[in-house]
Order: C-alpha cells, then structure tokens, then sequence
C-alpha cells in the first residue's frame, strides 16, 4: 500500500486555505504550503507543468488583502465579506470565499494593491471577471455572493458605477438553483 493510501488522498479542510499538497510530479510526497495553480499539457518531451503566473499572482495579492482588512473595501462589502467568514451553522468552502473575494479584490482593492495585474479585456463596455472551479465547489452559492455584494453596494451608493443595478443569469438546464 502506497504512503498516500494509507494517509488517505483529502489531506485539507475544504474551510481552510489548504496548507499542504500532494506532489506528484516523482515523489508523491506532502508538500507544506498551497499547489500553484497551472495545468499539465502533455507532448511528444512528456508531462509538463505550466504554472498560471497571473492567478498566483492574484491569489498572493488577494491573500493580502485579506490580512490587511479588505483595505480599501466599503462598509457593506466589509461586512459582508464578515458575514460570509463568521457562518458556523452553515460554514463557506474556503475556495468559494476566494473566489468572491477575487472578484471584490479586482473592483475594490486600491489600484497599489492591484499594480501588475492587468486583465485584457474583449473591448465591449463591460469588465468580465470569471472564477474557474471544480464540479460541487458550489459555484451557484458563489453567483449569489457576488450578485448580493454587487446589488447592495449599489443600494448603498447609487452613484458608484462600480456596481450593477440588475443582474442577469444566463444557466443552461437545471444545474443553476
């Protein structure tokens, strides 16, 4: 039996930034600290890792964010983001909470915090921010969250352009609640 069978595959908290990883690029060891993101592509040389620069990127700048107590956020998305952190009956999966707050670092966050973070656009009058997870992450709670902080930092501040009066949800079948 293999060290990982024994020590079972899930060795993080789907509430906790995960702290350790699996390496199985050889020695399919635990390695301390999270996985860089990326993707393997597959060629004639073999299996290669390609590591997403840009979403490393964010994911420290967002980690730092998060430390210095959302500098920059207004009250309603502080409270929120709180609201969404304190949850014991009902506690959020840690990569949901990241990917709302992702999507709050990249309209709230001061422009210091997001220096080197450029995001190219497709040139229409709309910002289109997406956040890639995996089947059963809860990505239906995450459109809730990020539609809630939108619609009431608008209620809030009428005149802040950074936030939508309406949204629209586009779901193919019956996967979207």
């Amino acid at each position: 039996m293999t060290e990982s069978a024994k020590q079972g595959l899930i060795i993080c908290s789907p509430y906790r930034e995960p702290a350790e990883h699996w390496d199985y690029e050889g020695s399919k060891r635990r390695v301390d600290g999270r996985r860089d993101a990326g993707y393997v592509r597959w060629d004639a040389q073999g299996r290669t890792l390609v590591k997403l620069e840009m979403v490393n990127r964010i994911r420290k700048r967002v980690t730092e964010w998060r430390s210095e107590g959302y500098q920059g956020a207004s009250d309603v998305t502080r409270r929120l983001l709180t609201h969404w952190r304190d949850r014991e009956a009902k506690p959020l999966f840690f990569c949901q909470l990241e990917a709302a707050e992702t999507l709050i670092w990249l309209t709230e966050a001061p422009e210091t915090s997001r220096a080197g973070v450029e995001i190219e656009g497709d040139g229409g009058a709309f910002a289109r921010y997406c956040a890639k997870m995996a089947t059963g992450t809860g990505k239906t709670v995450v459109m809730a969250m990020v539609i809630a902080w939108q619609i009431l930092n608008r209620v809030s501040a009428r005149q802040d352009r950074r936030f939508a009066q309406n949204a629209l949800v586009v779901a193919p079948g019956l996967t979207v609640k």
